[in-house]
Parts: C-alpha cells; structure tokens; sequence
C-alpha cells in the first residue's frame, strides 16, 4: 500500500480518484544494533563501513529498479516537464510496508527521454518533490541494455526460450552485455550519490540490475542490500547456457537477501550454485542459507501481493458504477469469463482461445450464453514474435466468433486497447470466472485483483443489485506455470498446452455449485487480503535486517577482479599465519606437538597421484629429525596406505582412520582405539549403502576397518546430495541401537564407531606429553575440512584446560580462507610446505645437544 506521505502526492495526481484505506495490521518490527567494527578492515579507502555505524542518523530505503514509479510530461508551449506519482506501481505501493517515518528514496529512469541541458534541473526537482534521483542513461546504450540484452537475451532465457536458431531469438552478443554491465554500473553510482552505507538499505529490483549488487558491494564491503527477483528463475539446464552465466550468479551473491515468488525459482537458483559453484546451502530454523566466502546469503521465498486499499477505492469510484451498468446491459443474459494479458508470447492468448474454441464445440448448451471477454494490456516490446502471437490472437478470434457468433452474440470479445483501471474492476466484478493461461510467468497479480473485486464493496455491490449480506463467489482457472499458482491453493490448476483439459476446467467452473464457488473464494480472499503488498515489503525488509545484523562482527577483504569480485568475511582474530611470527615462537620453545592432516594440507585435494612427494617426505624427515618435535599425520585414510607412503619416516606418528588406529612411530605397533570391537553394525550398514550405490550413478562405497564410507563426489551434483541426505537419514534409523556415528562430510556419508576423532588424537597426545613431565609449550595443528575442526578444539581445550605453568603457543591453522575454529589460515597447500620447511630449517640452525623429545615407548 501507498504510504501516507504520498497519499495527497496522488490525489492531486489523479483528481482525488484514489482515497487509500491504510492497512492496520504490521508484522512485529526487528531492531537491530550494529555490533563493533574492528579497526583492521582490509583497504579503508575503499569501505564506507570501517568507522563505527552512527547512532544518531536514521536509516533510509533506497529502491531500486529499472523504471522509477513516476509518470513524465513535458509540456510542448512551455517546454516544461510535469511529473505525477504512478499509481499502479508496485514500488509506490510497498511503502505501507514501512514505518511511517521511514525515508524512501528511488533511484530508476523515467520513462521519458529528458535532454542532456535539462538534466541536472529535472534531479534536483524530483529528489526534492518525490524523493527519486534519475538515472539519465544515454539513449544509445540505454536501447542496447533493455530493448537488446534484457529483452533479448534475459527475458526469453528466464522463460524457457532458447535461441535455437535466428527464428527463435537472438545469439549473445557480447557488445549488449557490455551495455548492460555499464547501465548497471551508472546506477550504482546514482545509488552512492545518496546512501549512507552504515545506515541505509537498499533493495535492488528484478533482472535488469543483477550485476549491481557487485558495484555496489565492492565500493562498500557492508553495504545492507536485498536482491528480489520478478520473473521465473530457470533450471540450470537453461541457465547454464547463458554465456555470462557465472558473472550474473557471482553477482547475486553478492546480496544479503535474496527473493523469489516461489521455491521452484529458489530451487533453480539453488541447483546453479550448487553445479557451477560448488555451494551447498542449509536451512536454520525455516531460513535458507548459502555460506559464501564467509558471508551467509539468505534466500526469501514470499509472492508479491496487491494493493487491496487501491482496488477497493477504484470499486468505490462513480466511473466504476457507471462502467459495470453498461456492461451488465451490454452482456444481459450472457456469462462472462475475463482474461487479462499482456500481448506476449509467454501468455498463452491463442492458447486460451483454442480452449474457449473447443469448449463450445463440446457443449452446444454454451453458445449464445458464454462470453470469454480478452483484454490485451498495451505490447511493452517489439518483435517478430510479438507481432506473429498479436496476429494469431486475432486470427483465431474471427474463427471462433464467424463460426459460433451471431448477430447480437459474439462469443470472444477482444478489446486490445488502454483499459482504465476502473473499466477493469467493472469486468473482473461481473465475471464469474477469470482465467490465466500463461506458458510461463513470474508471477501474475490478475487472479488476487480479480478476486478483490468479486468480493467488492458495498458501493459496488449496490451498483450490481446485490443484497447486503450476500455471499460472493469467484472461480479461478491458473496455469501451473505461473508464480501465483501455488499461493492460491483453491484454483483449478491446468497445463496451458493441454487445450482439451484447460477447456474441461472452464466448464468446470462455470458450473460448479455456489457453495462451492463460496469456499473457494473465501479460502482465496483470506490469502489475498492478508498478504498484501505491505506484508510483502515488510516482511522482506525485516528478512534483510536480520540478514545484516552481523556485519559489524567480522572483518572483510575484496578479493577478485571486475564481476569475479566478492567479500571474503572473516572473524576480526582469524589471519593469515606468518612464517616469522611463527619461526620465532618455535625457536623459543623445546617441547612441540605438530599435527597435520593429509589429503588437502600437505598434499592437493586435487591431485591425481595421492601419494606424497619426495618434498613432503624431506620436510616430514626434517622435522621429525629435531628431537624436540613430535609429529603426527592424522587422516582418514587407512592404516595400510598410511604406513606404505610413509614408510621412510621412522619418527613420524600417524593416526589412521580419524584416530581409530594409531602408530606413535615407525618402530612402534598399530594401537587401537579402546571401543568395543563389534563390527556387526556394517551388516546393516553396506547392504544400505549398496542400494544407494546402485540408484547413483557415481557413487561408490569405501571400506575401511572401522568405518564405511560412502563418496558421490562424481554423481551429479543435486542428485549426489539429496540422496546424501536420504542416506543419512535412513543409516541413522536402521543404526539407532548401535554405537556407532553417520556424518555427512565433503561428498561423502560416513558410519564409524563413536568417539572416533581427529580430536582424540590431539588429546591424548598432549595429554601423555603432560603426563610424561614434558608439557608442551608448541603446538602446531594444521588442517583443511571438517574434521579437522575437532582437533583445532580438543587441542585448545586440553592445553588451556590443564594446570600448566605458562601457556602454550597455540597454532591452530586451516587450509583455505574459510569459517574454522581456527585462528589462522594458509592459502593452500604450496603454503604449507614453505612454512613446514621454514620450520624444519629453523631446526637445522640451531643446535639440538640438548635431547628434550618426549619418549613414548614407555607408554605404549
């Protein structure tokens, strides 16, 4: 709804037509206080958020979106520009979602071309009377980015149009993705012109800004910014063949708060950052979460609504009245079924028609009763598509009517002319059935507009002849691909392509009981009225607040170039570890535990050849050579592979299998963890696993000793992870009595006995050092996955937690720029060998007379 603030803006706009009603009811409002912002942000210069957020200035909303909600005129006497609020704008309409005292600001084009000498006077007369900075786009790219890339690229691709050949769409061209990167880039700096980056937030509209969210979280690394999405999202088949792909999708990311009208489009956007990116997400008490780069990027699936305030006043309106009489005596005796379209390919018109067409070739009893009555919305773009849907429209219109009509009935009535809002309400109050029968929409607001005005008001109803207290009654027909088909659960959903079934549903509703046609409207009405474009907005806004509150808590970097650009977002005490600050704690000390992991730390996740180099073989040698190192490699790989690789480090302890088997040297015996040594549980286990295999193409099984593990590293992506998710779940019912563990890894589902840990090993280490009277004082731990997290934990706590006389150093490192429990990080696995063998020359140059190694033997 309108806020108040613009309520005497449109009155003096449209002639007092719209008295808007205000809608009492508002979601619980969130508040949020920033938290601290620490002083070490990465490049200053370059991020408005590195000073403590004011507590004085108030917060505005800066919307933006292609088209600014305004109407122009220029006056060709006097030369001068008017301008008037656009009633019908959902970005004028959702500030009823906001508190009263909000500031809203716009940011768009008109639309309207305003001349360069003109420009700077008409920005300053709209931001001082309507609150909106226009975005001037110089008309020979403003044509490429929508009429070219959006238009002929986006929309059809969003749609489910592929450009086949030259007949059906365009092919990319790489010149109109340039003018839609730098039209996205002006109105990101239109956008720095009037925020405050602590305070303010911004909501970017639809696909003509998807890049903008890069531009503007790269100049402002805490920039507050939601992301909602208009039109359908599609699958990643369709989306993958787009060759900016990647660009766009990054760029998303880049949000806090990312919105669509219905979990498919959620879904599809999901499925393409899981395939292309790598990124699961997770659901935290009903919210969806993508973790990027440290950053949570929150997904919202909510439909739009309407401006219900708005119809109602048009149904009050005398031309309504006076519109619905002359209707009623123009169709006396008739039934009428409305559709309202735009002339698009996507809308499916000739569709609906071979529908209606059908239906009265079945049902003689209709003829000279049933009217469908077409309004055609104004085309908004140009093309041979276009104009071949536009042609067929009328085509099959004459068939049906020079076939079924006769003088005095016309069975299709095709008014494709400006229909006043107040013309429209008149139909949708006198049909008793509306039908949407698009191929394909993003969302399609006709059906609630439709179901407000068959509820009507009492004026309306006095217009109709309808007695106080009467029942109204409304039928839907929805296409299944449309946005609002799933919110309005009492419609009669159809396949637009199926003619003969869209045609059953029309005869279907005319002829349903009325009290049938009673609930189902009620059950609609409810929806309608109580999630309204207020509720939309505001709901959303207080997702994106939510989505924002921990932005201060964290340190951020930018990290990439151009649209590969994002926010690398880090705990304020997790850095990167230095090779001199850490020699220099290692030369201090004579009593050090070194734990590292395997596979992702010393030798590539993604090397073939999984054995280790001659490198890492030297620098382990190197390092176990000092004694006063004790070295562990702990890894999840068995003991077999394990004790063959490394079979030329006779002082190196190895852990095998996440600690279920360990060796304290080269000379020393297998241990076993002390669990009970029942293995009956992986005769339940595998035969589970092998059903999974065999539905999985890519998947396998691996066996080890203590553990079985499934892998679907190399099935398909959304497949491999909901039949992870199906697999844990079933293990852990089957498992329920059995002392075991099911963990979901990195692509993998693994069953192992409990209390088998990377972090037991790094407690009973330590612990035997301290028990041995050589309490450690270095303690390096270095690791890539989940895993390793127990063991950068268990290793703080058991330092921390023992009576020790002074502290140790404590290294707690991981592989990778991500959220750990660590409090440093290496970049890679190159990395952490040239800070290994800095290490073990630290060893070399000092001389090692003194023999402090701890001794295990005598504990083993």
């Amino acid at each position: 709804m309108v806020s108040r603030s613009c309520v005497s803006l449109l009155d003096l706009a449209s002639g007092n037509m719209m008295d808007f009603s205000h809608t009492p009811r508002a979601l619980p409002r969130i508040m949020t206080v920033p938290g601290i912002i620490s002083d070490l942000d990465g490049d200053g210069t370059n991020d408005g958020n590195s000073d403590t957020p004011s507590t004085v200035t108030l917060s505005k909303k800066i919307i933006v979106s292609n088209f600014l909600p305004l109407n122009a005129q220029k006056d060709l006497k006097s030369g001068k520009w008017s301008f008037s609020f656009d009633e019908d704008s959902l970005l004028l309409q959702m500030k009823d979602g906001f508190t009263e005292n909000t500031e809203v600001v716009y940011v768009g084009s008109l639309r309207a071309d305003v001349d360069t000498s003109e420009q700077e006077e008409v920005s300053q007369q709209l931001l001082e009377e309507f609150n909106c900075v226009p975005t001037f786009i110089p008309s020979e790219i403003y044509k490429k980015f929508y009429h070219g890339f959006c238009k002929h690229h986006l929309w059809p691709l969003f749609h489910y149009m592929l450009p086949m050949s030259p007949d059906h769409g365009n092919r990319f061209d790489r010149l109109l993705w340039q003018s839609y990167v730098t039209t996205n880039k002006i109105f990101a700096d239109k956008v720095m012109e009037v925020i405050n980056p602590e305070e303010d937030y911004v909501w970017v509209h639809d696909y003509h800004l998807m890049v903008l969210p890069t531009f503007l979280r790269k100049r402002f690394h805490r920039i507050k910014l939601g992301f909602f999405l208009h039109s359908p999202f599609p699958s990643s088949e369709i989306y993958r063949t787009l060759p900016v792909r990647d660009e766009i999708l990054k760029a998303l990311l880049n949000a806090d708060l990312i919105g669509f009208h219905t979990f498919d489009y959620a879904r599809h956007f999901l499925s393409c950052c899981s395939r292309m990116l790598g990124l699961d997400y997770e659901s935290k008490r009903g919210h969806i979460g993508l973790e990027y780069f440290g950053r949570t990027v929150y997904i919202k699936i909510l439909p739009v609504g309407i401006h219900t305030g708005r119809i109602e006043s048009a149904l009050n309106h005398p031309s309504s009245s006076i519109k619905v009489k002359e209707i009623q005596k123009q169709f006396k005796g008739k039934r009428l079924v409305v559709g309202v379209d735009d002339m698009d390919v996507f809308k499916g018109i000739s569709l609906k028609l071979l529908a209606m067409e059908h239906l009265l070739q079945q049902n003689s009893e209709l003829r000279g009763k049933l009217v469908l009555v077409q309004i055609v919305n104004p085309v908004r773009s140009s093309g041979k598509a276009v104009q071949e849907a536009k042609m067929e429209t009328y085509t099959i219109t004459k068939r049906i009517n020079d076939t079924f009509g006769f003088p005095g009935y016309e069975p299709v009535v095709l008014i494709d002319r400006h229909v006043p809002f107040c013309e429209k309400t008149a139909y949708y109050a006198l049909a008793e059935c509306c039908i949407v029968n698009a191929v394909r929409d993003g969302m399609n607001l006709i059906p609630y507009k439709y179901i407000v005005c068959r509820q009507g008001t009492p004026k309306m109803d006095e217009a109709l002849g309808v007695a106080p207290g009467w029942r109204h009654t409304s039928t839907l027909v929805v296409s299944e691909f449309t946005g609002c088909s799933p919110s309005l659960s009492g419609a009669i959903r159809v396949n637009p392509w199926d003619i003969e079934a869209v045609s059953n549903a029309l005869n279907v509703a005319i002829n349903m009981p009325d009290l049938e046609k009673q609930l189902r409207h009620e059950k609609h009405y409810r929806y309608v009225s109580s999630h309204d474009i207020a509720y939309w907005a505001c709901s959303f806004m207080q997702d994106l607040t939510r989505a924002c509150e921990y932005h201060y808590s964290k340190r951020c970097w930018g990290i990439g170039f151009g649209l590969n650009f994002r926010i690398l977002s880090l705990s304020p005490s997790f850095r990167k570890l230095s090779n001199d600050y850490i020699i220099t704690a290692y030369k201090r000390t004579s009593k050090r535990a070194i734990f590292l992991d395997y596979d992702g730390t010393v030798v590539a996740q993604t090397s073939i050849p999984k054995t280790p180099s001659p490198e890492v073989i030297s620098v382990l040698n190197n390092l176990c050579s000092d004694p006063r190192n004790n070295v562990f490699i702990v890894s999840g790989r068995g003991k077999k592979s394990l004790s063959d690789w490394f079979a030329q480090c006779e002082n190196l302890g190895i852990a095998a299998e996440h600690g279920y088997f360990l060796r304290w040297s080269g000379m020393s015996d297998w241990e076993t963890r002390s669990l009970a040594a029942d293995f009956d549980w992986k005769n339940t286990a595998k035969p589970v696993m092998k059903l999974y295999t065999e539905t999985t193409d890519g998947s396998y099984i691996e066996t080890k000793e203590s553990a079985l593990v499934w892998h679907h590293e190399d099935a398909d992506p959304d497949f491999g992870s909901c039949q992870a998710k199906e697999l844990l779940d079933h293990l852990e019912n089957v498992l329920a009595n059995d002392p075991v563990v099911v963990k979901r890894g990195q692509n993998i589902v693994e069953v192992k006995p409990q209390g088998v840990t990377k972090g037991f090993v790094a407690e009973k280490v330590l612990s035997l050092m301290i028990a041995n009277g050589k309490p450690p004082d270095f303690v390096l731990c270095i690791g890539d996955d989940r895993s390793d997290e127990d063991m950068f934990e268990s290793m703080s706590n058991t330092a921390y937690g023992s009576s020790l006389a002074s502290a140790p150093a404590i290294f707690a490192c991981t592989v990778g720029q991500k959220p750990s429990k660590a409090r440093y990080y290496l970049d890679d696995t190159v990395d952490v060998l040239a800070l290994l063998q800095c290490l073990a020359d630290a060893s070399k140059s000092k001389s090692s007379s003194t023999e402090t190694q701890v001794s295990f033997d005598n504990f083993v």
